[in-house]
């Protein structure tokens, strides 16, 4: 677990975007360059949509080596069809609670299929935090790099500080950022502050709340971390060493 790596991260799908020609939309989709493996976490809600933003972003499908979904709703899992239709070769880590008509999709389309239950690594610097009890259970991914750890959540549902605290018994290293969706939309000004503190005494020192997150959780955030705060949307590059 002391592996370090200098990674990108570039926003292939969220509700905002960077720049006229790539398309906003609601759902979540990231790519990580720079482990052994490419990793495309989620997928968007629509194909096309996902398959045009990475074309304007340079990323070709072929590069793709591992597909990691957080949770089985569409606004997550709606571009994987479009995106198994070019490169069919990926490995697709889901958490085992998926339909089984969804994996057999993945299966009849010639890829294969991860299931996961608990944490384990996926390629060397990169680990599943394993299925994540809640009203709806979810996986995040962890990324461990030289400046600490990098959580991604898809939709938190689970609820984001849970996770965060998960990821931090499960490695026990100091988390530099956290990214995604971190499904707050419902929450007031008093229970956002809450949560923003929980982050601060959890040691968490960057933020990129996106998605659902919601925009007034996500102004809060934006006060409370001020230059540790990042704005994410679609073509938006985390560069990390």
């Amino acid at each position: 677990m002391n592996n370090k790596h200098s990674l990108q991260m570039i926003v292939v799908y969220d509700n905002n975007a960077f720049g006229e020609n790539l398309k906003a939309d609601w759902g979540f989709s990231c790519l990580i360059r720079g482990l052994e493996k490419s990793v495309l976490f989620d997928t968007g809600t629509n194909g096309k949509i996902l398959l045009s933003n990475m074309e304007k972003l340079g990323i070709h499908p072929g590069e793709i080596d591992t597909v990691f979904l957080s949770h089985e709703h569409k606004d997550h899992t709606g571009g994987l069809e479009a995106l198994l239709n070019l490169n069919s070769s990926v490995e697709v880590w889901l958490p085992n609670f998926f339909s089984s008509s969804f994996k057999n999709k993945i299966k009849n389309k010639g890829s294969t299929v991860r299931e996961v239950t608990n944490f384990q690594e996926i390629c060397e610097g990169a680990y599943t935090s394993g299925i994540i009890e809640g009203w709806i259970k979810e996986q995040s991914l962890i990324l461990n790099t030289g400046k600490g750890l990098i959580l991604i959540t898809g939709c938190a549902h689970p609820q984001i500080v849970k996770i965060i605290d998960r990821v931090k018994k499960l490695l026990k290293k100091n988390i530099h950022l956290v990214f995604g969706g971190f499904h707050m939309g419902a929450y007031n000004e008093n229970e956002i502050n809450e949560i923003i503190g929980q982050f601060q005494d959890s040691r968490v020192k960057k933020v990129g709340p996106c998605h659902c997150t919601g925009d007034e959780a996500r102004r809060l955030f934006a006060e409370e971390y001020k230059d540790d705060f990042i704005e994410i949307g679609v073509g938006k590059v985390i560069r990390v060493q």
